[in-house]
């Protein structure tokens, strides 16, 4: 059985409850820093905006960022491009038998 741990987190001053792999709670926490620390600094920026505005503009930074990294480790051009080249180089082989 996996070593369960309960903890609870905070973001944005409210607290959730989280059971959680032991092996994860470094993560976890680093991520509810991160997301608080994206959060503080759109509250410092925009004084008069809803809690709820910083909290859609954090996950949508997030989301940029990971479709950003999905696009720079698509290797479909590289293994399209390998592919291409194997066609060529067979086809020059097969020419000079």
């Amino acid at each position: 059985m996996a070593d369960k741990l309960s903890i609870n987190i905070n973001i944005n001053g409210r607290i959730y409850p989280l059971k959680i792999d032991r092996k994860d709670e470094e993560r976890i926490r680093k991520a509810a820093k991160m997301i608080n620390d994206i959060v503080l600094e759109y509250k410092k920026k925009y004084v008069n905006q809803d809690a709820q505005d910083f909290l859609a503009m954090t996950a949508f930074q997030f989301v940029l960022k990971n479709l950003e990294m999905e696009e720079q480790s698509d290797e479909s051009p590289i293994v399209e491009e390998i592919r291409l080249l194997d066609e060529q180089l067979s086809e020059f082989l097969s020419l000079n038998e």
